[in-house]
């Protein structure tokens, strides 16, 4: 386990659909752990949970192959490689000023724009290939930005799961059962564990007025909310840090840009932005903090729901929900497409020039993220210099 998910975790480049791809090769393809179809059942609960999906379907992967030992090892060295790279280039970026850095993260936001341009047309193809999934991402986009915020992101879901369930129900398919070696108590305990910290934070936080809390409180909601992965938790971080002060947008668009550059999961963009808000401890301990967090309520939902998942998962109007939901994560992507591009002035001829040869590179040339990335930051600095 270690070693497979350990070469994963420093050549995994390109996203979490990549990810996804890249586990089927490794586990269906090459070592023949399960079947596709149950590796399609598994993509599908990880796709139906809050959280990131590809670091869910390896940590599901582990639990399935290794028990709960292997699960942590899965996500330990899936995960450790990007996290450690991240928070050193926060301690390393965080110190950069003058007009080179600034051209710098200038063209790092420009190439997070192609990078949410791309993940965008790649998740409506496969995610709203029809009319009814179409409308569902207008209402969705609608839904976010007239309603600001988590309540916007909470109503677009729900909006789009019920969509789903009313227009959108697909048609009847074998199902493969998945037993995950979890008792159905452990899977209530961690259904517990969820709710009661995704409550309980808000209020600690407020009564307390500890930062620690605060800060673990950010980043438990924003994995906690996310669905569809680490692209669609830009617009929930945003909110919790950028909108009240913590950090600058400027800050923050290098973090999730230096993030597309590294292999492994994006919710380790939590690495670097935990080591650099004003919020919390920073440095390792806020790092470490805030990287947990993150990835703590996605884990916590697939271990709760894992027992269940055999009777829950065969049901079409789950599916037909989970059918919904997803379109609605397009639109979310395209309301952060709607603010990234707005923050980093991409409607000026050389910026926007930049972002369409950034995504012309991974649409056309599939140039990996990371490639196009450092190509972005070097145009943000010939773009200073013109």
């Amino acid at each position: 386990m270690a070693r497979t998910f350990g070469v994963l975790g420093l050549t995994s480049f390109g996203g979490p659909v990549a990810h996804l791809g890249y586990f089927r090769s490794a586990v269906v393809q090459r070592r023949r752990w399960l079947s596709d179809r149950a590796y399609g059942d598994l993509v599908a609960l990880a796709q139906f949970l809050p959280g990131p999906a590809s670091s869910q379907v390896g940590l599901a992967l582990g639990l399935l192959r290794a028990g709960p030992l292997g699960a942590l090892v899965a996500f330990a060295v899936f995960t450790l490689p990007s996290a450690l790279v991240l928070f050193f280039l926060a301690v390393g970026v965080g110190r950069v000023d003058g007009p080179v850095g600034r051209a710098l993260i200038a063209g790092l936001g420009i190439g997070a724009v192609a990078v949410v341009a791309y993940a965008v047309t790649g998740l409506a193809r496969s995610l709203a290939p029809d009319a009814i999934r179409a409308s569902v991402v207008v209402g969705a986009v609608v839904l976010t930005l007239a309603l600001p915020g988590a309540v916007g992101q909470l109503a677009a879901i729900a909006f789009g799961a019920l969509a789903g369930l009313a227009f959108s129900r697909p048609a009847a398919e074998e199902h493969e059962p998945l037993r995950f070696p979890v008792r159905r108590g452990v899977g209530l305990a961690c259904l517990a564990v969820f709710a009661t910290l995704l409550v309980g934070l808000p209020i600690v936080s407020r009564v307390t007025g500890s930062d620690v809390v605060a800060l673990i409180d950010v980043f438990y909601r924003a994995g906690a909310l996310v669905l569809g992965g680490g692209h669609v938790v830009l617009p929930l971080l945003h909110t919790g840090l950028v909108e009240p002060g913590y950090m600058s947008d400027d800050t923050f668009l290098t973090g999730y840009g230096l993030a597309q550059a590294v292999p492994g999961p994006l919710f380790t963009v939590a690495s670097y932005l935990g080591a650099v808000t004003d919020l919390g401890p920073g440095g390792a301990l806020g790092s470490l903090l805030a990287t947990l967090a993150i990835f703590a309520p996605g884990f916590l939902l697939l271990v709760g729901v894992a027992p269940f998942w055999n009777v829950v998962g065969s049901h079409i109007g789950v599916r037909a929900a989970m059918r919904g939901a997803n379109a609605a994560v397009v639109g979310l992507l395209v309301t952060a497409l709607f603010d990234l591009a707005a923050t980093t002035d991409v409607v000026s001829p050389g910026p926007f020039c930049l972002a369409l040869i950034c995504f012309v590179l991974l649409t056309a040339w599939r140039a990996p993220a990371w490639a196009v990335v450092g190509i972005a930051a070097l145009g943000g600095l010939v773009l200073r210099l013109t």
